[in-house]
């Protein structure tokens, strides 16, 4: 179901793009709801990717947990100059 919204816009901008979409044979209406359509599909895809990403991050062979650093003094305990 589609639904109609109210948009304020500058004249000029109103004006070039409705030139736009007369270039592309559709409405100004129809321009904008083909690139909403792209931002979100665009987004969720991102999210997706993310989601991917993290999970193999997660994974064994790139695990990035660590094992923490113990104790500072014996980490940075230097015999030689001593």
């Amino acid at each position: 179901m589609k639904q109609n919204i109210t948009l304020a816009i500058d004249r000029k901008l109103l004006k070039e793009a409705r030139a736009l979409a007369a270039q592309r044979g559709t409405s100004v209406s129809g321009l904008l709801a083909a690139e909403l359509q792209k931002l979100v599909q665009n987004d969720e895809e991102y999210k997706q990717a993310k989601a991917k990403a993290l999970a193999l991050l997660a994974s064994p062979p790139f695990r990035l947990g660590g094992k923490g650093i113990g104790n500072r003094e014996v980490l940075h305990d230097r015999q030689n100059l001593r």
